[in-house]
């Protein structure tokens, strides 16, 4: 018994020693093969997940590889859990990651707006079990969620989108007089919850699946959010998402793209952010067919492949498969899955790593 809590006294003390040597927040683009999953830790240790990857089949996968970020970052528990809204490839492995790790709180938008069987069943039978030793969090467009060590405001949430400016921003947005609008979004991605995170004088911003409209509400006629080092591509990387009234006015210094061999990456997406003034680099979770050489970034910016490599990428991207259970599987990728890591320092300069090849560029803080 004594022994016993010797142990236990010294665990305590590594936990405890972990969190105060932590300088830095670091940030976890974790591969869930075109979902996706988001891990913040503040140096004061405490953490945020954004969405929880893939379900059914996948949710084991999934779960393994995002529990390996947090292995990696030293956590014992989610403080909170986002669920930017209710997509398979966005809240699949949620019931596998709460059966492994406990979870303090769970945000998420508010009701289903895009009914469907198994999406329904789970927010009925499953999600209601996952918070009920938790807490439960309906996200408001304004609201703060409390992480020690770091300002992380709501954006937008369930369709609407916050109505004040964050501090230092307010300014009128040059790039709405060109906006065009596309049809209206019926869909959940439109619900989805975006998030503004700050620590020190570093800035990122995280918007989940939000799609062009919603973006133009937030960022038009005045831009609410001001410029940001990072940010995290919307969408995958798709061009009905990322329109120039929210990458351009938000100047990132960086762009994550949390892709899949087949998902995101399309050209138009990427003329925008290429385009985006003061962009320095594109990094990628997943190769893209739908880029081709044309509008690829280099290999070290890559973090994951496939599992059998093409012999030559065709210069042209390659057009997007149809939605629907008849299209083509993508190509393989069951393998090794590799992070891109993100440590940003107070001063607003910050590190992104790519853990497959361990290439890392240091970006200064000169904001």
């Amino acid at each position: 018994m004594r022994r016993s809590l010797s142990f236990l006294i010294v665990a305590l003390c590594v936990v405890a020693l972990s969190a105060q040597s932590r300088m830095t927040l670091d940030i976890y683009l974790v591969d869930v093969e075109g979902g996706n999953a988001t891990l913040f830790v503040a140096p004061s240790g405490e953490s945020l997940l954004i969405d929880t990857g893939n379900g059914g089949a996948a949710a084991t996968r999934d779960g393994d590889r995002i529990m390996a970020a947090i292995k990696d970052a030293g956590l014992s528990q989610l403080d909170h859990l986002i669920t930017t809204h209710y997509h398979g490839d966005h809240y699949g492995a949620m019931e596998n990651l709460a059966g492994r790790i406990p979870i303090r709180e769970f945000i998420d938008h508010g009701p289903n707006v895009q009914p469907a069987a198994a999406v329904d069943e789970f927010l009925q039978k499953v999600y209601p079990g996952l918070y009920a030793k938790s807490k439960h969090t309906v996200a408001k467009p304004g609201d703060r969620i409390a992480v020690k060590g770091l300002d992380v405001r709501v954006v937008a949430a369930a369709g609407q989108a916050m109505t004040t400016a964050l501090p230092g921003a307010g300014k009128a947005n040059p790039y709405c007089a060109a906006y065009k609008p596309k049809d209206a979004d019926p869909t959940e991605n439109a619900q989805s919850v975006g998030t503004h995170i700050t620590f020190g004088r570093f800035k990122v911003v995280h918007m989940g699946d939000l799609t062009w409209n919603k973006e133009f509400d937030l960022m038009c006629p005045s831009n609410r959010l001001g410029t940001v080092d990072l940010f995290v591509v919307s969408h995958h990387g798709q061009p009905i998402s990322n329109s120039e009234v929210l990458v351009h006015a938000l100047e990132p210094r960086v762009a994550i793209l949390n892709n899949g061999t087949r998902k995101g990456g399309q050209p138009d997406a990427m003329k925008v952010l290429f385009s985006s003034p003061r962009l320095e680099d594109l990094w990628q979770i997943h190769f893209s067919l739908l880029s081709g050489q044309e509008y690829t970034v280099p290999g070290l910016f890559i973090a994951n492949g496939v599992d059998e490599q093409p012999a030559a990428m065709p210069i042209a991207a390659a057009a997007a498969p149809a939605p629907g259970a008849g299209a083509a599987p993508p190509p393989a990728h069951n393998g090794t899955a590799y992070w891109i890591k993100v440590s940003a320092k107070e001063d607003g300069s910050f590190t992104v790593t790519n853990a497959r090849n361990g290439f890392s560029k240091t970006y200064a803080a000169n904001r």
